[in-house]
C-alpha cells in the first residue's frame, strides 16, 4: 500500500517536471544556480512536510531567491532574509533563472 503511493508521488512528480521543462524552459534543481543568480520557485516536490518547512523560512512556490553559497549547505536570500538548506531539499525546489 505504502510503495504504491510512493511510486504515484514520484509518477507526478516527474510529470511536474516534464510539464515545467515543456512550459518555462529554463527551469532546474535550485541547488544548481550559481552564487549570484536568481530564480522564481516554479514548484516544490515533496509532501506536506517539506512545503511547511520551506513555506515557514519564506520559500514557497513565486517566490524569488538569490543564490550567496551553494558549497555545503545552500544559502539563499529572499525576501531580505537568509535561509540556509541541505543540498537534499535544495534538490526538490524548482527554480527559472531570472
Amino acid at each position: 500500500m505504502e510503495e504504491e503511493r510512493v511510486s504515484e508521488d514520484m509518477a507526478m512528480a516527474e510529470e511536474k517536471r516534464v510539464f515545467l521543462n515543456n512550459n518555462y524552459g529554463d527551469t532546474m534543481p535550485l541547488n544548481q544556480l550559481k552564487p549570484g543568480e536568481q530564480g522564481r520557485v516554479m514548484v516544490i516536490e515533496g509532501g506536506r512536510g517539506i512545503r511547511q518547512k520551506l513555506f515557514l523560512r519564506g520559500l514557497f512556490e513565486g517566490s524569488v531567491v538569490r543564490v550567496i553559497s551553494c558549497y555545503g549547505p545552500v544559502t539563499v536570500e529572499v525576501d531580505r532574509n537568509t535561509v540556509s538548506i541541505g543540498r537534499g531539499m535544495a534538490q526538490k525546489i524548482v527554480v527559472r533563472r531570472m
